[in-house]
């Protein structure tokens, strides 16, 4: 937490101080009331002086007040100082996580990382606030009153020194055991966020399933998990207060037992055991409250440890250093050079060896069974992924030398899963480029077979869209998607599978307007439909990763048996529709 605390405080290191102060001034006055108290006591109540008892009055009066006022600049502080710092740090943590490769956030998993960025920021937010607050107030009240008490009577107040060190030693002991069991808690978090994410997701497939009992068994299993360690984290800390609580007591207690022979030998005023024993209960009081915080603070040093490992996560894909290089005129759009990858932790290569050669303003088609690595190749272009081994090559030059932005102006995705985004048609259309003009989105969407339902909306480009586009069909999502890439000019477009919710007529249509496009367009398109492929300049047949055929459609089906058969099977099953239909 310390490192979190040096990157991130110093821009409030100031009101830091200022509230550390303010509540060591309230600490100063919390000290001296029990000797005003006794004071009271002994030269007022004792002696039935009221004109006394009203001055030690006011004097408390006028330190609750001085006490209140420095309270509450403390709190403002350090509540600025907490809220700051927490906004800081969760926006440098979600600029970082858009930063990182997709191989990263499969590391971290997606569910792990929105904990991150919500609990365990507010874990660590409560305790910079709480530590500004009291971290400051109840060791010094604690320490005073022990100087203090040790001021009016050595011997009564040796009893601190006796009660400390026994509570110290089973507070360690306690926080010692209970580290692990907070990072068990944020690993549950972890995982009640990838339940209720899938649940909400696929909520529609789960009542048409019937699967409602399935997922609440998986919910509940999640929820309790998180339970069972918090209860034991509890069980715990319960040992804290109570073990405190006994060993302070005993000590007020004995300064009771022993005090009242002082007082009536003499050697000590009844103020001044009254002040002693309210010095052991502010003690009692501090020691308790610090327990209680050191809990916060263990589960934000845990919460902090989780949200420098993603800060400190290097991008295993990055573009460091890259300037913008030009892309060569008579390039291939295309050339793949031996290219293999894996993904991590897995056992088998999902690309082994594949090479081919694309020419500009051309067509590829990439076709293949579930697993293929279809998708694989098609993220590498955009440099999602870099290759374990091998070269791809954009225009002539590789994809590891150009800049994030050249590159993903150069060659535009259209991902399997549909991506939009609440707003707007417009809003979303302009992700590529925030100058488009209204007639290139329109132009964008008429190559994408969109134009007629957008312009039949209300809104037209103004209409507006849901969270993840829920408000549209599947086939309108993915024609918008399309669109979408097609705004700003790419030179190189990549669909994978991204017209699987289009009919034959709209997909063939799409396909018409690309090559429409060939003079300054080329386009990698990934699908499981032969129709959506056969007639591409190259089709790329892929088998487990690696390359089972390249050729046309025409070759293809003379030479590839895999491509043969894939065709058989599609074309039966469209003989089967046609028929029953």
């Amino acid at each position: 937490m310390l490192e979190l605390l040096r990157r991130y405080l110093r821009p409030y290191r100031t009101k830091t101080i200022v509230g550390i102060l303010t509540k060591a001034v309230e600490v100063v006055f919390e000290v001296l009331t029990p000797l005003v108290v006794a004071r009271m006591i002994d030269t007022g109540v004792r002696t039935s002086n009221v004109g006394e008892v009203v001055r030690e009055g006011l004097v408390l009066l006028a330190f609750a007040a001085v006490s209140y006022t420095f309270t509450f600049v403390c709190q403002r502080l350090a509540a600025q100082v907490s809220q700051g710092m927490g906004t800081d740090v969760r926006n440098a943590l979600y600029a970082h996580i858009n930063e990182l490769s997709a191989a990263d956030v499969d590391r971290f998993g997606t569910p792990s990382l929105i904990t991150r960025l919500t609990n365990d920021v507010n874990q660590v937010q409560l305790a910079v606030a709480l530590c500004i607050r009291m971290l400051t107030r109840w060791p010094l009240l604690a320490l005073g009153s022990m100087i203090a008490a040790l001021t009016i009577d050595v011997f009564l107040g040796s009893v601190f020194l006796v009660c400390m060190p026994l509570i110290a030693l089973v507070f360690g002991l306690v926080m010692r055991a209970s580290v692990p069991f907070f990072r068990g808690m944020q690993a549950k978090l972890d995982q009640i966020s990838l339940v209720v994410r899938e649940s909400l997701a696929g909520m529609r497939v789960i009542r048409a399933f019937r699967r409602e009992g399935r997922e609440d068994a998986r919910g509940r299993a999640a929820i309790n998990g998180h339970r069972d360690v918090a209860v034991g984290v509890g069980r715990l800390s319960a040992i804290l207060n109570p073990v405190t609580f006994l060993v302070m007591n005993l000590g007020v207690a004995g300064v009771l037992w022993l005090g009242s022979g002082r007082v009536q030998a003499g050697e000590l005023s009844v103020g001044n055991v009254m002040a002693l024993v309210s010095y052991m209960t502010q003690a009692l009081v501090a020691v308790t409250t610090m327990t209680n915080l050191v809990v916060v603070i263990t589960r934000a040093q845990t919460s902090s440890v989780r949200i420098l490992e993603v800060l400190d996560c290097a991008p295993t894909v990055s573009d460091a250093g890259n300037v913008p290089v030009d892309p060569l005129p008579d390039a291939a759009a295309l050339e793949l050079r031996r290219v293999s990858f894996s993904y991590a932790g897995s056992s088998a290569p999902a690309l082994s060896e594949v090479s081919l050669t694309l020419g500009q303003g051309a067509t590829l088609g990439i076709i293949g069974g579930t697993g293929s690595g279809k998708t694989t190749l098609a993220r590498l272009l955009p440099r999602l992924y870099d290759a374990c081994a091998g070269e791809v090559l954009v225009f002539g030059n590789d994809v590891r030398s150009y800049p994030f932005a050249q590159l993903r102006a150069l060659v535009s995705v259209v991902p399997q899963s549909v991506s939009l985004v609440s707003g707007t048609i417009r809003s979303n259309l302009l992700w590529r480029d925030r100058d488009a003009t209204d007639d290139e989105l329109w132009a964008a969407l008429r190559a994408a077979q969109a134009e007629d339902f957008v312009s039949a909306l209300p809104h037209g480009l103004d209409a507006p869209v849901e969270a993840a586009g829920r408000n549209y069909s599947g086939g309108q999502r993915q024609r918008l998607t399309i669109a979408r890439a097609l705004v700003g000019h790419p030179r190189m477009i990549v669909l994978d599978d991204a017209a699987s919710a289009l009919d034959y007529v709209t997909d063939a249509r799409l396909r018409h307007a690309l090559r429409a496009l060939r003079q300054e367009l080329t386009a990698v398109i990934v699908s499981q439909r032969v129709a959506a492929v056969c007639d591409a300049d190259k089709i790329l047949v892929l088998d487990h990763g690696r390359m089972a055929g390249l050729g046309t459609h025409e070759e293809l089906m003379e030479s590839c048996e895999l491509y043969q058969e894939i065709c058989a099977s599609q074309l039966k099953s469209e003989e089967k529709e046609a028929h029953h239909g």
